[in-house]
């Protein structure tokens, strides 16, 4: 993580190469409401999470925050709005892995990873599998037999192509030779929706719903590394015998040329937020991990990440899978 800069320090950082006349004209940050722009519906993880942090940014700042719903395409039409945004400060943006990588690599799409500039990466959630209590599955394995007699019959929902719950039936195909039907939803309510209406077979949804509602509803597998403090019920994809991990990250961007003492700003307010006890207990009473990582030691980690999602797009093409 970055080390966390003074707002004194960043913004005379950020405003050292001004003419003097021009210091003693500072700007207020935030003049008016900033908004953050989110990529799915309300009430899923991603929205509570930003409400949850434009809450505490409101605190800091002193100014007002509202979180925008846009949802559609895997979270690429609000990532899209955000990149094409003006770069003052006022227009920020949720962030989902792998998407955030995962869908320029898979389409045309509408912004890149260079469009934005890293505030920070908040929350980690890991994938999961999940049938109906009635189902006859009882394990992942009862699952994984099924499918190979049955190819392209059992139908798995997830939030939309290249999420990280679409990417780990990818994986999971890939790793046991079987074939299931995709079905894309736009956001956690219409997949439990489906899921507790029998239109679908499994759900791929994060462990931190399906914990935080789990009625009628058998969690077989999570795609975390280890298994979660939250349930340790569950076992993990590698646990099973499968090489996968998966897990959704979620954090927060602005426009890329965004100015260096706004983005320091918004930076610093993130690091506290990101270890506020308030967030923390809020978070984990989701069932989700924080994970902080603040500015562009976030951002280069992602870089790494991506090149290695360009080798297993080279392998294994996701978008017809």
């Amino acid at each position: 993580m970055s080390r966390t800069i003074t707002r004194r320090a960043a913004l005379a950082a950020g405003l050292s190469t001004l003419a003097t006349p021009a210091i003693t004209q500072t700007v207020r940050f935030p003049a008016r409401p900033i908004e953050i722009v989110v990529g799915f519906v309300p009430g899923g993880g991603t929205d509570l999470d930003a409400r949850a942090y434009a809450s505490l940014l409101e605190k800091r700042l002193g100014g007002t925050v509202v979180v925008v719903n846009r949802p559609g395409a895997g979270g690429e039409v609000a990532l899209g709005q955000v990149a094409r945004a003006r770069p003052d400060g006022y227009t920020l943006g949720t962030t989902n892995m792998p998407g955030l990588l995962t869908i320029p690599i898979e389409r045309q799409a509408q912004f890149k990873l260079d469009d934005f500039a890293p505030i920070g990466n908040l929350v980690t959630d890991p994938s999961a599998i999940s049938c109906h209590e009635d189902s006859p599955w009882r394990s992942l394995g009862d699952v994984i037999e099924e499918a190979k007699r049955r190819p392209d019959t059992i139908t798995y929902a997830s939030p939309g192509v290249g999420t990280d719950d679409h990417l780990q039936l990818v994986l999971l195909q890939a790793a046991t030779g079987t074939r299931f039907s995709h079905v894309a939803f736009q956001g956690d309510a219409q997949q439990r929706t489906a899921l507790l209406g029998k239109q679908v077979d499994l759900i791929g949804l994060n462990l931190g719903p399906v914990t935080a509602n789990p009625d009628k509803i058998r969690v077989l597998s999570q795609g975390g590394a280890t298994r979660s403090r939250f349930r340790r019920d569950v076992p993990t994809l590698r646990e099973l015998g499968y090489p996968v991990e998966m897990a959704s990250e979620r954090g927060i961007v602005a426009p890329a040329g965004t100015p260096p003492a706004i983005l320091a700003q918004l930076r610093e307010a993130t690091a506290d937020i990101g270890k506020d006890p308030e967030f923390v207990r809020i978070l984990e009473s989701r069932f989700t991990e924080p994970q902080l990582e603040i500015g562009d030691a976030w951002f280069a980690r992602l870089r790494a990440t991506e090149s290695r999602y360009r080798e297993l797009w080279a392998r294994t093409p996701w978008s017809g899978r």
